[in-house]
């Protein structure tokens, strides 16, 4: 219990951050060419630093009830049952993953041969899981536009040693999440979805994270909210959620939480494998597993963040909207970004391709933007599997990676995040009207010497 002259005291301090939060706030001034328009970034005020140093002073330095708490109301946001906190979503992913090849899932374990349909196209990290569990990914191409992956071309890459799917939702635009489902069910396939970059979107009126049999979240600065670093597994599976907590905390087969002890009632009446009758159950382990948890001062920000998840995705969708707009009439030399009509993208940016046949490249656009201060990305590794890292893995390409290697080669995003402003939205399609007036302008050559 804290006593009221702790509280009085802690309440001083709070007033102490709130001033500091107003005094950063006056020195924020948007100079158009001189300050950066970044692509992403925290969006955090005084909430979050208070919540931060409030979990500090309670100095609970592991994941503690904050970290539960943190859990149980983004399991409720999302509508789906359990949520196990970690420490990063390229975590998340590595234990998404790993709990389907835990030998709890018996026939259906994954076993290394075994294969995972995903894509190229994409960031490493929805990859990297599948390779370090000896299994075998299959690359399907993406369609242009949504760039997530081709739903016509996942059925013909699955063969006998197929068992499941991994997807990202790329950018926040929602994957075919209809037609990946039917085919994950009538084949038996596990169902992954890399939500990392889509916290908040909807499909058919569902939020993504929910149809697979496992969904992750990544909670880095970039992301819809942030904890600085961190990340969720999400499931509606018990069985799943078992593991996902063991793999996540050791590979013990206790459940306790932090704190706890002797939750099963059976701490020390129970027989494990060849170990003595009896031994202590908080120190049994049922899986070869890790220690991936996050920490009550991560979840603490964290909690913060979650109330103000609506007001983010708004803004998100706000400001794709407006860009979507403005840059319509370049289509002759762009390929805008598409979404289902059944989807409700919670964007993370604004993709832009550049047409083979536009009398311009991409270095040039993104030369261009970059010198003018706004920031811009590829799609992450482009296509994969000519990353140096990836040279001489065991895998399989359906058929070509045309549309991958278009991403590859021509296409960009920039940022739609609620950190950037009215001001700074109309400097960006300031300076695309200045690029497409060089373009107009110029024959075929090098736009950046202007």
């Amino acid at each position: 219990m804290i006593s009221n002259k702790e509280k009085k005291l802690r309440l001083e301090i709070f007033k102490k951050i709130a001033q500091i939060d107003r005094l950063r706030k006056k020195k924020v001034c948007f100079v158009p060419g001189k300050t950066a328009v970044n692509y992403a970034g925290r969006i955090y005020d005084q909430k979050e630093m208070i919540s931060l140093v409030d979990a500090a002073l309670d100095f609970w330095l592991t994941a503690g009830p904050k970290a539960a708490l943190f859990e149980r109301r983004l399991a409720d946001f999302l509508k789906i049952k359990y949520c196990s906190l970690v420490n990063s979503g390229s975590s998340a992913n590595l234990l998404a993953v790993s709990a389907l090849t835990s030998p709890q899932l018996k026939q259906r374990r994954l076993k290394p041969g075994d294969e995972v349909i995903t894509t190229a196209c994409g960031f490493p990290t929805t990859l990297n899981p599948i390779l370090q569990n000896g299994l075998v990914p299959v690359f399907v191409d993406v369609e242009l536009g949504s760039y997530n992956i081709d739903p016509d071309k996942i059925e013909k890459a699955i063969s006998k040693k197929t068992k499941a799917i991994f997807i990202a939702h790329t950018l926040g635009n929602p994957a075919d999440l209809e037609r990946i489902s039917k085919i994950a069910r009538k084949y038996k396939l596990w169902f992954i979805e890399d939500n990392c970059d889509a916290l908040g979107s909807k499909y058919q009126g569902r939020f993504t994270g929910t149809f697979g049999d496992i969904s992750t979240c990544s909670f880095y600065p970039a992301h819809h909210i942030t904890m600085g670093e961190g990340g969720a597994v999400l499931t509606d599976n018990p069985l799943l959620y078992k593991i996902i907590i063991s793999l996540r905390d050791w590979g013990r087969d206790c459940f306790c939480q932090p704190g706890q002890d002797n939750s099963c009632q059976k701490r020390f009446s129970q027989k494990h494998a060849k170990l003595p009758w009896g031994y202590d159950h908080k120190y049994v382990y049922s899986h070869i597993g890790y220690n991936l948890k996050a920490t009550d001062l991560q979840a603490a920000i964290g909690l913060a963040q979650l109330g103000k998840l609506s007001k983010f995705i708004e803004a998100r969708r706000k400001n794709f909207g407006i860009l979507y707009k403005h840059l319509a009439k370049y289509k002759k030399y762009l390929i805008l970004p598409k979404a289902a009509k059944v989807s409700a993208p919670s964007w993370f940016g604004f993709p832009v391709l550049v047409r083979p046949e536009a009398p311009f490249n991409r270095s040039d656009i993104i030369i261009y933007l970059e010198k003018h201060k706004i920031a811009t990305r590829m799609l992450f590794g482009g296509n994969l599997t000519k990353q140096p890292a990836y040279q001489g893995i065991k895998s399989r390409v359906e058929e070509k990676l045309e549309n991958t290697d278009l991403v590859m080669n021509d296409l960009f995003w920039i940022g739609v995040y609620p950190g950037i402003t009215p001001k700074q939205l109309a400097y960006i399609k300031r300076m695309f009207d200045d690029f497409f007036r060089l373009v107009r302008s110029k024959d075929k050559g090098v736009l950046n010497k202007d």
